[in-house]
């Protein structure tokens, strides 16, 4: 079994679910799990975790993301998206610094309220299941931070901007709040993802990549380690007299910690920083799980195991 982080470029009229039901033919293996979905019309970066890995999928999900967006102003859809039923079209009215001064005022932590078509549930319902049935349900408003907002290009109608922003974030419900703030409405034409967490497009593959490096034998040297999504956090690697509590995920008492690491790294840790465990393996150790501080222990516990799965 493979163990890792592949990262895809999801094409246009897959949905993520798609995805890892190709990539398990292709790879052979059940095991297969993708981080963050991407809308059937979007495209770009999908980070898929295989194997020990899809224990990171709830992490990554985590990650700051970024788009690059178009919309066209003077028109709304029911999926805010290009995709749905035309519900209104107005002339545009605004400038070009009109748009520029709305994209700015959305820069920060903002209140956004999820569209109905949309996988979100409510009282056990997903909105879009009560969205095709012609329903719309009450919805509380999530918070969410744009970091960035760059304009890239306007034709007015059409409008091309780059968004760094926090999980939970749809893209096609911005663009419909910067067409209502202008006053003529707006619908989301295309959505690429750039980049997810650590994860950038320029080392995405395509389904079609992956099948062809996967017959060429070379595919393993495109799946990342499970550790990678924890390089910043401090390492350590476990004595073999500690390695059968690790492994039964036992607490570490801090008395081994403090015996490696240096002052600077053991400070991170009783402040609250994760830990890579490692197990000694010559010139490779073997990554087993991350462990976090637990004063109550006196030591640290397994936060989350990753031990290498076969088969």
């Amino acid at each position: 079994m493979k163990n890792g982080i592949i990262i895809i470029y999801k094409e246009k009229g897959f949905t993520s679910f798609d995805v890892v039901a190709k990539l398990r033919g292709i790879l052979k293996q059940k095991k297969i799990g993708h981080t963050g979905t991407l809308d059937p019309d979007a495209v770009g970066v999908l980070p898929v975790c295989l194997g020990s890995a899809t224990k990171l999928c709830d992490m990554l999900t985590d990650k700051t993301k970024e788009y690059i967006a178009e919309f066209v102003l003077g028109k709304t859809t029911d999926t805010q998206d290009i995709s749905g039923t035309v519900l209104s079209e107005k002339p545009v009215c605004c400038t070009e610094e009109d748009v520029i001064r709305v994209l700015t005022e959305f820069i920060g932590e903002q209140e956004q309220l999820p569209p109905m078509y949309s996988a979100i549930k409510v009282n056990g319902r997903r909105l879009y299941e009560l969205a095709r049935e012609g329903k719309e349900v009450e919805r509380k408003a999530r918070k969410v931070t744009f970091y960035e907002i760059e304009l890239l290009s306007i034709k007015l109608p059409l409008v091309t901007i780059r968004v760094s922003c926090s999980k939970g974030t749809y893209i096609r419900t911005l663009c419909h709040d910067v067409g209502q703030r202008l006053g003529c409405g707006a619908t989301m034409t295309s959505l690429e993802r750039t980049r997810s967490g650590d994860f950038v497009k320029e080392k995405a593959l395509t389904l079609s990549q992956v099948e062809k490096l996967r017959d060429e034998g070379v595919i393993e040297e495109h799946i990342m380690p499970v550790d990678t999504a924890f390089k910043q956090y401090p390492k350590f690697i476990v004595a073999e007299e500690m390695l059968k509590k690790v492994l039964n995920g036992n607490v570490i008492p801090l008395s081994e910690i403090k015996r490696q690491e240096d002052a600077t790294q053991l400070e991170k840790i009783l402040t609250g920083e994760p830990v890579r465990i490692y197990q000694e393996a010559g010139e490779q150790p073997i990554f087993l799980a991350v462990y976090e501080y637990a004063a109550e222990k006196n030591g640290l516990k397994p936060l989350k195991m990753f031990l290498p799965q076969e088969g």
